[in-house]
């Protein structure tokens, strides 16, 4: 089934001789369920594709279906309703509110929607996260690698159809890189959660099920490893 379809993707920034085209006429699709790597230099594109993916950027021309819904077709509300309860988005730099605890951060999605929060979810969500302990700490109480375990509950809380995670090791150590990378492939391969991850980083690329490799705004190659 396909979860995702993005038809002839163009974004430029600019007007006349001062236009830059970060993305050139892009397009695939992806199947539920699959972990799939963007790739490329720094300028290439690829983190513009993200957000436009994500709903956060606007595209000059093209499409993006997310579970069937042409995203673009929304009004400025609908898409931010549809972002918060399909989309889960990680960035590299956590993006949590200093002022509110654990919890309320990873519910925030739910308290912004005015929806009850599911408490069964919630408490799987924070013990496969090891965060059990941690609830009432603010985010300054908390390690950069827990942070960044906050950000992936707060992506998961409502289940969505996809998750985009940009540079979500970027900021942490090895040995927190790795446990966070553990994290998102748990997720994929026991709930068949729909995952794309924006790296530079070779090793974490190798473990997904699909490597795009993005240069100059396109497609340079597009490889299922398994």
């Amino acid at each position: 089934m396909e979860i995702l379809q993005v038809q002839g993707l163009t974004k430029i920034y600019g007007k006349g001789d001062t236009a830059v085209t970060a993305l050139n006429n892009v397009s695939f699709t992806m199947e539920k369920g699959q972990f799939t790597a963007i790739i490329g230099p720094s300028g290439s594109g690829k983190s513009t594709l993200l957000h436009i993916i994500g709903g956060v950027d606007t595209p000059t021309s093209g499409k993006v279906f997310i579970d069937g819904t042409e995203i673009y077709s929304l009004d400025s509300s609908q898409l931010a309703i549809f972002r918060r309860r399909q989309i889960g988005l990680i960035y590299q730099f956590y993006n949590l509110i200093p002022v509110l605890t654990l919890e309320e951060n990873i519910t925030l999605p739910l308290l912004l929607d005015s929806r009850k929060e599911d408490k069964g979810r919630l408490h799987e969500l924070l013990s496969t996260l090891d965060l059990e302990d941690r609830v009432n700490h603010l985010p300054n109480q908390l390690s950069g690698g827990q942070q960044q375990r906050v950000s992936i509950g707060r992506a998961l809380i409502n289940n969505p159809a996809l998750v985009l995670a940009d540079e979500p090791t970027g900021n942490l150590d090895s040995k927190n890189s790795e446990e966070i990378i553990a994290l998102l492939k748990l997720y994929n391969q026991k709930f068949n959660q729909t995952l794309i991850i924006i790296t530079h980083d070779e090793r974490i690329a190798l473990q997904a099920d699909r490597i795009i490799s993005i240069e100059d705004g396109m497609i340079s190659r597009d490889e299922v490893i398994r």
